[in-house]
């Protein structure tokens, strides 16, 4: 039974992502926009200046969005490939079950790398999003999903397999 709940737990892992990369490709003006307004520094009273750079260009927003979804969908693919392999091993011995978390770690690291990297790094601390509304309900989903992705992950990778 352990076996199925963390081969459905990774597989959620690249639901969760691909909701998420399929919800921004629905709504690809407004998560441009988004990021647009993010990147550009607008309505940002508690620190408006920065060491770093604001930009308004809607080419560097493109850019940034291409590298999300990228994120996105890397992520959903491992995710669901993950808990596919594990579920075909469930009923190998250790080693092998073992073995088939690869794309499972795959996809925590692509989580990582997007709603840590991403968001929470470039976009809340080098783009200081977290100062408005759009922006701080980005950061704070992103942290949620980040989280959840790894914890899952140390479940499953460090949780015996007999």
């Amino acid at each position: 039974m352990l076996r199925i709940i963390k081969c459905a737990l990774v597989a959620i892992i690249g639901l969760h992502a691909l909701f998420y990369a399929l919800q921004n490709v629905a709504n690809l003006e407004a998560a441009h926009g988004s990021l647009v307004y993010v990147m550009s520094g607008a309505d940002q009273a508690a620190y408006p200046e920065t060491l770093f750079f604001k930009s308004d260009n809607p080419a560097l927003a493109w850019l940034a969005l291409a590298i999300v979804l990228i994120g996105e969908f890397a992520t959903a693919f491992f995710g669901l490939k993950g808990g596919w392999q594990m579920l075909a091993a469930r009923k190998n011995d250790v080693a092998e079950f073992h073995a088939a978390k690869r794309a499972a770690a795959i996809a925590a690291g692509f989580a990582l790398l997007t709603w840590f990297g991403l968001f929470m790094t470039f976009g809340a601390a080098f783009f200081q999003m977290w100062q408005t509304p759009v922006g701080d309900g980005s950061m704070k989903g992103s942290f949620i999903y980040a989280m959840a992705s790894v914890v899952t992950v140390l479940f499953v990778y460090h949780t015996p397999d007999d």
